[in-house]
C-alpha cells in the first residue's frame, strides 16, 4: 500500500515515502528533503537462534552518482570498505535503535540506507535515522519506537533547527539529537567552547523539533502487524540455586577495585558454581553463566544506588587517580602519557606540510585534512589475544570524537602552515580510552609546540537508575559502562565545551539528569586539566627539535617558473638537495619545510637568488657568459643576463672586449638600465667607480 506523508522541521519539508520502492524488505521507507533522497529498508530473518545478543547490523551506502560524480578510485566505483563518514553514520543511526529492540529478540536484523540524491546543503545523516525509524516502525519487526532526530545549530547567538551545510560554517554548534516524544536517547557532535547551560538549551530546543508521532501515522495506516517475541522463561529454580551458592562469592568479586583481580575472582567464582550447581536444572553451561551475570549486574547495580558504594570504593564526583608525562618518544615530534587509574594512553604527534593533508572523497567533493587524529585499540590493552586487523566502527568513531574536542582549539592555517597527526595508543583499558584520548592528544601537540589555543580535557559519565532513584557517576570504569544505563562522554576546555556523545540503554534521559550530567563533568574536566597543567601548562614555543621547520617568503608570481624548472626539474633537485618539501602556491608564496634550520636558512637563500629581480643602480658579481665584438653577456642572477657594452667597460678607450674579459671569469657590474622589453643593460665602468 502506498502512503505519502509530509512535515515541516526547522523550516524545510520532509517526506517519508511507503509501498513503491523495495516491497520485498519488511520496511521499506524513502526520505526525501530538497534534493537529497534515500532508500531505508529493515529487513529480518524469520528465524530466532539464541546467539546471546541482538545480531543487529546497520548499513549506510553514499553513492557518487547521488552527486554526480565518477568515484576516483582505480576501478571507479565504491571500494568495498566504507569510508569514515559511512562508519561515522552507521554509528549515528545504530545507538539510539538498539536500546528499544525487545528483551529476548535475537533475529538476525539489517538496517540498509543507501543515499541516492544528494543536496549539497543537506546532509542525508540526520534523515537516515529517521528513515531507519520509520522503516522499522512499519514493519512486522518487534521494535519499541519509534524515535525522530534533529540537528541543531547556534548562529550568531540563535539555534537554528536543521541547518544547512552553509548554515554550519558559521555555526558554533553541530549537534545530532535522537529521542522520543518524552526523552532523548542520543547527543552527539561538536561545539565551539560554549557552557554548558548553551549546550543543554540546544539539546532541548532539538528535541522539540522531534516529530515520532508523524511515523506513528505512518505505521497506523500501512503498518503490519509485529512478531511475538516468546522470552524464554527464567528457570526460577535453578536461579535461586545460583544466587544461593553465588551470595558470598559475590559481594568478594564487587568489592575487588583492581579489574584483573575482579575478574579472576568472577571466574573462580563462575567455575565453583557450574561444579556445585545441580546438573537436573540446566540444560547447558549458558543458562548458568547467563543468570550469575543477571545476579552481578543486580548486586553491582543494588550497592551504588543503595549504599553509595562503587565498585573501586571512590565517591559518585571522585576522578581515578592521574599520571601525565610529556616527551617520552626523543625522536617524535610530541608525545605524552597520560593515565587514569587502569586506563593508560600513549600518544604520539607527528607535523608536516601541506602535501600531507589527507585527502577525502565524498558527496560534497574533494575535501583536505589538516588535522588526523587516529585512535588504535590492540587487544594486549585488555588482556586478551585475537587477530590484528584494519581500524573498527569503534575505533574510527573513538578517533572522531576526540579530533572533534581538539578541532576547536587548533591555531590557524595561516598562523601555522603545519598539517598535524596524532595517533593514540591505548596500552590499557578499564573506561573511557577516547577520553583518555583527549588528554593525551591535547598535551602531544603542546609538546610538539603546536599554539593551542588552550588545553584539552574529557570525562566519561554514567548513570544508574533504579525506579525513582538517580545516580550519575564521574569517570566511569569499563564495568560501570557495562552495567549502567548511560555512557556521556564530555570534551572541553577551561571555559567550555568542545565535543559531547552519549548513549543510554533506557528509554532516555530528561532535562534534570543531563544537567546533572554536564554539571559534574566539567568539574570533572576541570580536576583534569589541572593534572595536566602539572606536566605541560603551554605549548612549546618552538615546534619540536626533528620536526619541519617552516619558512614562507613571497616572491614575484613571474618567477615561479624558475623555481619549477623545465617538467619540474629544478624543484625536485632543490627538494632532494636540502631533503625538503617546497610548496609553490600561485600568488606567489613559497612555503619551505626543511628537516632542520640550517637547511631551511640555506634553501631559502638558494630560492632568493634564483627568483631575484634586477635593480637598477645595484651592483652584483656576474660570470661572464659570451664574448662578443661590441659587449659581453654576463649572468648577474640565476637565468638573467645582461649586457655590458664594450662602451661601459672601462673609463679608457677599450679596443677589443677581450682585452678586459674572458668568458667564464667573475666580474663586478652595475645595471643601469632596464628597458620596457626587460632588457638589461650593465657597466663595469660604473661599478668600478662607485668602488672606487
Amino acid at each position: 500500500m502506498y502512503k505519502k506523508v509530509e512535515v515541516e522541521i526547522g523550516g524545510k519539508a520532509i517526506t517519508f515515502e511507503t509501498g513503491k520502492l523495495a516491497k520485498q524488505a519488511n520496511g521499506s521507507v524513502v526520505v526525501s528533503c530538497g534534493d537529497t533522497m534515500i532508500l531505508v529498508t529493515a529487513v529480518a530473518e524469520k528465524t530466532t537462534k539464541n546467539m546471546g545478543f541482538l545480531p543487529l547490523t546497520i548499513e549506510y551506502q553514499e553513492r557518487m552518482y547521488a552527486a554526480g560524480r565518477i568515484p576516483g578510485s582505480y576501478f571507479r566505483r565504491e571500494i568495498g570498505r566504507p569510508s569514515e563518514k559511512e562508519v561515522l553514520t552507521c554509528r549515528l543511526i545504530d545507538r539510539p535503535l538498539r536500546p528499544l529492540f525487545p528483551a529476548g529478540y535475537m533475529s538476525e536484523t539489517q538496517v540498509i540506507i543507501t543515499v541516492f540524491s544528494a543536496d549539497p546543503e543537506i546532509d542525508p545523516d540526520v534523515l537516515a535515522i529517521n528513515g531507519a525509524s520509520a522503516a522499522l516502525s512499519i514493519s512486522n519487526i518487534p521494535w519499541g519506537g519509534p524515535i525522530a532526530a534533529a540537528r541543531v545549530g547556534y548562529v550568531d547567538g540563535e539555534y537554528v533547527l536543521n541547518p544547512t551545510r552553509s548554515q554550519l560554517e558559521k555555526s558554533d554548534m553541530d549537534l545530532v539529537v535522537a529521542g522520543t516524544g518524552a526523552a532523548v536517547v542520543m547527543v552527539e557532535g561538536q561545539v565551539g567552547e560554549l557552557s554548558e547551560e548553551v549546550v543543554l538549551e540546544g539539546i532541548f530546543f532539538a528535541h522539540q523539533g522531534l516529530l515520532p508521532h508523524l511515523q506513528n501515522r505512518m505505521r497506523e495506516e500501512v503498518g503490519t502487524a509485529k512478531r511475538e517475541v516468546v522470552e524464554a522463561p527464567v528457570n526460577e529454580a535453578l536461579k535461586a540455586r545460583v544466587e544461593e551458592l553465588a551470595a558470598a562469592g559475590m559481594e568478594k568479586v564487587v568489592t575487588t577495585a583492581d579489574k584483573l583481580a575482579r575478574g579472576d575472582r568472577y571466574d573462580e567464582l563462575k567455575a565453583t558454581v557450574l561444579e556445585q550447581v545441580e546438573e537436573e536444572l540446566y540444560e547447558n553451561e549458558s543458562e548458568v553463566f547467563s543468570l550469575l551475570s543477571d545476579f552481578k549486574k543486580r548486586i553491582m547495580r543494588d550497592r551504588i544506588v543503595s549504599k553509595g558504594e562503587r565498585l573501586d570504593g571512590r565517591s559518585f564526583e571522585e576522578v581515578r587517580p592521574i599520571a601525565c608525562e610529556v616527551g617520552i618518544l626523543r625522536r617524535a615530534h610530541g608525545s605524552a602519557l597520560f593515565t587514569r587509574g587502569e586506563t593508560q594512553a600513549m600518544v604520539i604527534s607527528t607535523l608536516g606540510s601541506e602535501r600531507d593533508e589527507q585527502h577525502l572523497e565524498s558527496l560534497k567533493g574533494d575535501e583536505y585534512r589538516r588535522f588526523m587524529l587516529h585512535y588504535n585499540f590492540p587487544p594486549f590493552c585488555v588482556g586478551e589475544v585475537r587477530f590484528l586487523r584494519g581500524p573498527s566502527r569503534r575505533d574510527i568513531g573513538h578517533g572522531t570524537l576526540a579530533r572533534r574536542g581538539i578541532e576547536a582549539v587548533l591555531p590557524k592555517g595561516e598562523d601555522f602552515p603545519y598539517t598535524m597527526r596524532v595517533v593514540s595508543e591505548v596500552l590499557e583499558s578499564n573506561g573511557s580510552s577516547s577520553m583518555a584520548t583527549v588528554c593525551g592528544s591535547s598535551m602531544a601537540l603542546m609538546d610538539a609546540g603546536v599554539p593551542l589555543k588552550a588545553p584539552v580535557s574529557g570525562v566519561a559519565m554514567g548513570l544508574i537508575k533504579e525506579g525513582d532513584k538517580v545516580v550519575v557517576l564521574t569517570d566511569i570504569l569499563g564495568d560501570e559502562d557495562h552495567l549502567g544505563d548511560m555512557d556521556f562522554k564530555v570534551v572541553g576546555t577551561g571555559e567550555g565545551i568542545t565535543a559531547l556523545q552519549m548513549d543510554i540503554k533506557i528509554e532516555g534521559v530528561d532535562r534534570d539528569i543531563m544537567s546533572r550530567a554536564l554539571a559534574q563533568a566539567r568539574a570533572g574536566r576541570l580536576h583534569i586539566l589541572g593534572k595536566m597543567r602539572e606536566a605541560i601548562e603551554v605549548s612549546r614555543l618552538e615546534v619540536a627539535e626533528y620536526a619541519p621547520k617552516y619558512i614562507s617568503l613571497t616572491i614575484n608570481p613571474d618567477k615561479i617558473r624558475d623555481i619549477i624548472g623545465p617538467g619540474g626539474k629544478i624543484i625536485r633537485e632543490l627538494s632532494a638537495e636540502y631533503e625538503a618539501k617546497i610548496d609553490v602556491d600561485d600568488d606567489g608564496t613559497v612555503k619551505i619545510f626543511c628537516s632542520n634550520g640550517e637547511a631551511a636558512d640555506a634553501l631559502t637563500r638558494r630560492i632568493q637568488e634564483i627568483t631575484a629581480m634586477p635593480e637598477i643602480g645595484k651592483i652584483y658579481d656576474g660570470l661572464v657568459r659570451t664574448i662578443k665584438d661590441y659587449g659581453a653577456f654576463v649572468e648577474i642572477l640565476p637565468g638573467t643576463d645582461g649586457m655590458v657594452h664594450i662602451s661601459e667597460l672601462a673609463a679608457t678607450r677599450v679596443e677589443k672586449v677581450g682585452d678586459i674579459l674572458k668568458e667564464g671569469e667573475t666580474v663586478k657590474v652595475k645595471v643601469i638600465d632596464i628597458d620596457s622589453r626587460g632588457r638589461i643593460r650593465l657597466s663595469r665602468k660604473a661599478a668600478l667607480a662607485d668602488n672606487e
